[in-house]
């Protein structure tokens, strides 16, 4: 999958991609992610269906197509080391002004079916009101990168690395990168993740999302 297949192929126009938005949410607009459930918790709950809990700050309409819970599959190429994984994404909020981020990759053997986790990412969303998008990840291999972007248009987000740090025990030949999420004509959510080696950007990860959730 590459950013021109997220950005440009086939493009719904505005009425046909919220008919398509309308038909998809009878299957997910019933669901959402558990809350903790402690009655005296003195703040709301994270969300990642608009329809309940909090409302959505205003400071994020620019990125609210994102929230929601997404799964699906995808490819990676990690310096020559090839393979297939599975992903669940959960993009909330909890009415203050950031996106919680949150994915879960594992491993998939060659008939698809699961072959162990392959790595954790938490992080942190924001957008001014010059739609300047901030983005603090932290991953279980070790990293922890800030990227900066914009919106390419309503329906994808382009970030690219600002720092890269690893950890003594993390990949130290994981170089900076770019990465570009969109609402592909399926109304799934494409990401691509390219990264610099040897002085070029190369593909790094790319995956497909169905929502599944809110």
């Amino acid at each position: 999958m590459s950013d021109n297949e997220i950005t440009t192929k086939d493009t719904l126009d505005g009425s046909a991609a919220v008919n398509l938005a309308a038909e998809q949410s009878k299957r997910t607009a019933h669901r959402n992610i558990p809350g903790l459930g402690f009655e005296d918790f003195p703040l709301e709950d994270d969300t990642a269906n608009l329809r309940q809990g909090p409302s959505l700050h205003d400071g994020l309409l620019a990125l609210l197509p994102l929230v929601g819970v997404w799964q699906g599959t995808g490819q990676a190429d990690d310096h020559g080391e090839q393979y297939s994984f599975g992903q669940q994404l959960v993009i909330s909020h909890d009415g203050e002004n950031y996106l919680r981020f949150e994915s879960r990759i594992w491993r998939l053997d060659d008939e698809g079916g699961a072959a162990g986790a392959d790595q954790r990412e938490v992080g942190f969303w924001r957008i001014s009101e010059k739609d300047e998008i901030e983005v603090t990840l932290t991953s279980s291999r070790g990293l922890v990168e800030v990227l900066y972007g914009q919106p390419v248009n309503e329906r994808a987000w382009r970030i690219e690395s600002a720092s890269t740090i690893a950890t003594e025990t993390g990949p130290a030949d994981h170089g900076p990168g770019r990465r570009l999420y969109g609402l592909m004509p399926n109304n799934n959510l494409g990401w691509v993740d390219e990264r610099v080696v040897d002085g070029g950007l190369v593909p790094y990860m790319s995956a497909e999302l169905e929502r599944v959730a809110g």
